[in-house]
């Protein structure tokens, strides 16, 4: 069980709550060492006094404020503490604001705020359920560490959690810091309504865990790849920039891509799946668009089955069950299909033809899928392949995956 960086109390009005801090996230980032170069001797940081050189220890370091050049005020630890008394202890609700009204520019940090005992939990729950139903954030102050932080105290399913906000002065203007900011684009334009259109076909179900950092993937790949002495590939060079003059047709293509299931920004999604696969029992979820519920006349050969009588009952009842332009789904073919069966037959096997198309053309690939190809097929060179010489290596004989 984990231990609280910090422990106090938390008021509310007239309540006050014993409670502590605990670290939300964790870094699994890829460490290295620092080594001097064609050696495996490990470089060291030391904090040495500048003038003597000499190494010093922790509890001989004070703080120091510089004035002047080499002139400063001493400060120790205890007096930090001394000017702060109670504060320090204390996390004091001052009002409660939109939670949607806090932009995320401000958020630094996040910790899990926990009750400080079972006799405690009810005034805990009762603080959390107030605060999700209100959907608002609780403001306070939070002494920690040596530093004041302005905080947002939030209600997450099952806990409240607490993070750290930047103070104003501290969040730079956008127009001080980015050049040639474009002005706002007319709210009745051709080309924004043709975006907002291609956010929709790409709207998705946020969670979390289909997303994982790939970079630390390629990361531990490479030096797997490098300790057994074979070669990686480097990743594909970045698209580039859309035509200004192009760029209503690209939204139409996108938008139309989108919603056709073709690769594009789905395939990104497909990429994020497949990083989880295997995961919980072999299930597997997707980051791309929403996927549209299954029908439930496909499901299995008794459903087959079941169709068949139905459209045989149906064919039976003649023309006044019939449905569709006049005559047109009354005549069966040679098969004793109608016309309505012909279409849905048809625009089945155009679905089956995209997913093959997409499965089996090495084109919409990215190099490092078209790289675990060539890998397979025992492709000599291929790590130093562009993704281009990788489809045509793929495509010579006897090189299929």
């Amino acid at each position: 069980m984990a231990r609280p960086i910090w422990t106090g109390v938390l008021t509310f009005g007239l309540v006050t709550l014993p409670v502590g801090l605990y670290t939300a996230t964790e870094d699994h980032a890829v460490h290295f060492h620092q080594l001097q170069r064609g050696t495996t001797d490990r470089i060291r940081n030391k904090r040495v006094n500048e003038r003597t050189g000499k190494e010093v220890g922790t509890d001989e370091i004070v703080k120091g404020y510089e004035l002047d050049e080499g002139e400063y005020v001493v400060v120790e630890p205890e007096e930090l503490e001394e000017i702060a008394p109670g504060r320090s202890k204390v996390i004091e609700l001052a009002g409660f604001v939109d939670l949607h009204d806090v932009e995320p520019v401000h958020f630094a940090r996040t910790y899990y705020v926990g009750p400080r005992g079972k006799e405690y939990d009810k005034v805990y729950e009762l603080m959390r359920s107030a605060l999700d139903r209100s959907d608002k954030a609780g403001i306070a102050t939070l002494t920690m560490r040596g530093k004041e932080y302005l905080t947002a105290l939030r209600a997450q399913p099952g806990v409240l959690v607490l993070h750290t906000l930047h103070w104003a002065d501290e969040v730079r203007d956008p127009a001080d810091v980015v050049p040639g900011l474009p002005r706002r684009a007319k709210s009745d334009s051709r080309e924004l309504r043709t975006a907002e259109q291609l956010i929709d076909a790409l709207t998705i179900g946020w969670d979390p865990r289909d997303y994982r950092d790939t970079y630390e993937d390629r990361v531990k790949r490479l030096v797997a790849a490098k300790h057994k002495g074979e070669e990686v590939a480097g990743e594909a060079e970045p698209p580039e920039a859309t035509n200004v003059v192009d760029l209503m047709e690209v939204l139409s293509r996108s938008v139309e891509q989108s919603r056709s299931g073709g690769s594009g920004a789905s395939g990104r999604g497909k990429q994020a799946s497949r990083s989880r696969g295997g995961e919980g029992g072999g299930r597997e979820r997707t980051a791309g668009r929403k996927q549209a519920p299954q029908r439930k006349d496909a499901t299995g050969p008794k459903d087959a089955t079941r169709r068949k009588d139905a459209t045989r009952r149906k064919d039976s009842t003649g023309p006044k069950n019939a449905k569709g332009p006049k005559g047109a789904t009354g005549a069966k073919d040679s098969k004793g299909r109608t016309g309505a069966t012909r279409r849905n037959d048809a625009a089945t096997g155009r679905k089956k033809a995209q997913r093959r198309s997409r499965t089996e053309d090495p084109a919409s690939l990215s190099k490092a899928e078209l790289y675990e190809r060539a890998t397979a097929a025992g492709v000599p060179g291929r790590s130093k392949m562009t993704r281009e010489q990788l489809l045509q290596a793929l495509g010579r004989p006897g090189a299929a995956a």
